[in-house]
């Protein structure tokens, strides 16, 4: 698993079911460090075959953080039409009991017999117009009093409907959450088993920035970005160099590997989905020889790694906990697939 490992002549791996976690990026370091120094090599698999399950039970965390965010603002909403509603059924009754008090004053009897009684029949037929106005007025009010309402009914039961999705969400959020930490408990343990040359060896490994790598042969994409969104969003992955991975965070402070295309993007003013999953589909798939600046590289078969294209052969991604944002060869891990957002 040297660091100038070969591509595979299409530039994809998408058989690639027992693929390497993100932490290959620095096991591929290693092989610079002298064997005496190196970890044991099923103590770095294990940590290895950790790292990939940390990273992709991360994505789906951050997939379902970013559904319960949705819901949230959805119930939200519901919640505040819903209250609209109430106050709009409460003015209409207060509409038809006016007019109902107002039909009630003029006296509700026969209109034959009034007739006879009136000593001005002009008058009478004038009054008796006005009542059947108040008369279509209520039946107009009625009609729209009878439609909020059922409205309002409706928005509430969708609104249920939300609110369990909700909690449903929170839930998977929850538990991926779990997982997540023990994944990467589980890691941090059997690093610390190993003696603390060795671990130190490691860490070095998993430090080190990748810049002086050389190119990667196959590319003619070149090293221009193909336009100004592009060239912004990898200047703003290149100023995130060096800061932390978190997992579940999109800076700007730390990142997780989607994260970081999230944010980056984000300052050329282009919404990208959450997950490297999704970003995988978030514009236009190319070859890997076609690749430039900008582009996004998507990782294993189950796209749970996603990092940017920089040029040079060089991608830049946040690989893991314990390696910041950082340089890495583009072939560090078998590629699924390249995106041009």
């Amino acid at each position: 698993m040297g660091s100038h490992r070969r591509l595979a002549p299409s530039g994809f791996d998408r058989g690639a079911g027992a693929a390497l976690c993100a932490l290959a990026a620095a096991a591929a370091a290693l092989g610079a460090v002298p064997a005496q120094a190196a970890p044991h090599g099923g103590t770095r698999a294990e940590v290895d075959r950790l790292y990939q399950e940390a990273e992709k039970a991360t994505q789906a965390y951050d997939k379902a953080e970013e559904r319960a965010g949705t819901l949230r603002r959805e119930v939200r909403d519901a919640q505040d039409h819903i209250a609209r509603q109430q106050q709009r059924i409460n003015a209409l009754r207060e509409r038809l009991g006016s007019l109902a008090g107002a039909q009630y004053r003029s006296g509700g009897i026969d209109p034959a017999v009034a007739l006879l009684f009136s000593d001005d029949p002009d008058d009478y037929l004038d009054k008796a117009a006005t009542l059947d106005r108040i008369g279509a007025q209520q039946t107009e009010r009625l009609r729209e009093l009878r439609s909020v309402m059922r409205e309002l009914s409706q928005e509430r039961a969708a609104a249920a409907g939300k609110l369990a999705a909700l909690e449903q969400s929170r839930a998977a959020v929850a538990a991926h959450k779990r997982t997540v930490e023990q994944k990467l408990a589980k890691a941090r343990r059997v690093l610390n088993s190993l003696p603390a040359t060795e671990r130190a060896a490691y860490d070095r490994a998993s430090r080190s920035a990748r810049a002086d790598l050389p190119d990667v042969p196959g590319l003619t994409g070149g090293a221009v970005a193909t336009d100004s969104r592009a060239s912004a969003a990898v200047a703003a992955a290149l100023s995130a160099l060096g800061r932390p991975y978190v997992w579940g965070a999109s800076g700007p402070s730390g990142f997780d590997c989607s994260g970081l295309m999230q944010w980056s993007y984000a300052r050329a003013g282009v919404q990208l989905p959450r997950t490297s999953q999704e970003q995988r589909y978030a514009g236009r798939q190319i070859p890997l020889s076609q690749a430039r600046p900008g582009d996004l590289v998507v990782y294993r078969s189950d796209a749970s790694h996603v990092g940017m294209y920089v040029g040079n052969g060089q991608v830049v991604h946040a690989p893991y906990p314990g390696a910041p944002v950082r340089y890495d060869p583009v072939g560090m891990m078998p590629i699924a697939s390249v995106t041009r957002p």
